[in-house]
């Protein structure tokens, strides 16, 4: 795999844990960070006993998410950085519209999540902010997560139907690798000619949120059975963690070099 190459050929970030993904040009990826503006919010579920000041890593269950909620796939959001401002979108209506920084701006967003799921709550929603060095992510290590398209061109030929690579939720789309290949890059490194390292750290192991089509909100397939029905295992996809910082735009090739 040593002269093995990857292409990059989308970007996205996820701001909302669970919500729709935001595609992007470039990011620039910082030595020990997440991917930018990923994760950044969670809607609680009832009550989670996450703590702000103290952040432990809770299991997603704790939150709104496709895994158990999928009509949040019918919504499209927005997050602005600039103003702090989440719309969202259910068909052609704006739905909601709220500052997150601000308590008014949370308490709208909270609203419209007792309306929109009343009866798949366990408490009250409430709008998280991750602190500084902390992220919603599935995985305590999942700083930055890749998806080979090969991989999802060979569950298609395997549930037998269309499978849209955002079912995934990654932030690099990557071509270049024969289907899960990926899977035998962990402690690989990652290198791209202006210098961005990314050290390969783990499988992603697939859950029931890749079961729901991102654009209806239908639970139409079953994509981790027939992954373990067939492989073995239920895995697609890779965390890495970013060694050496450099900036990723679609188009960047990314070379393979043996951990």
């Amino acid at each position: 795999m040593s002269s093995a190459t990857l292409t990059v050929t989308a970007l996205h970030r996820y701001p909302v844990k669970g919500l729709s993904p935001e595609p992007l040009a470039s990011a620039s990826l910082e030595a020990g960070r997440y991917f930018p503006g990923d994760r950044l919010f969670a809607i609680e579920n009832g009550p989670s006993g996450f703590d702000p000041a103290a952040p432990v890593h809770q299991p997603k269950i704790k939150y709104l998410m496709l895994m158990r909620n999928e009509a949040l796939a019918r919504l499209r959001t927005r997050y602005d950085d600039a103003t702090g401002v989440l719309s969202i979108h259910d068909g052609d209506r704006e739905a909601a519209r709220g500052d997150l920084g601000t308590r008014e701006g949370r308490l709208a967003i909270e609203a419209f999540f007792r309306r929109f799921v009343p009866k798949e709550l366990r408490g009250p929603p409430k709008v998280l902010t991750a602190p500084e060095g902390y992220r919603f992510t599935d995985s305590r290590s999942g700083f930055i997560s890749l998806i080979n398209l090969a991989s999802v061109a060979a569950i298609e030929a395997r549930v037998g139907a269309p499978v849209d690579p955002l079912r995934f939720r990654g932030n690099l789309h990557v071509t270049g690798l024969p289907a899960f290949a990926e899977l035998d890059l962990v402690g690989a490194e990652l290198v791209t000619e202006a210098g961005l390292r990314l050290k390969v750290t783990k499988r992603i192991v697939r859950c029931a949120a890749t079961n729901v089509d991102p654009a209806t909100g239908q639970r139409d397939l079953a994509i981790p059975e027939a992954l373990q029905k067939t492989l073995g295992h239920a895995d697609c996809g890779i965390y890495a963690e970013v060694v050496a910082a450099g900036e990723v735009r679609g188009g960047d090739v990314l070379r393979v070099v043996p951990g």
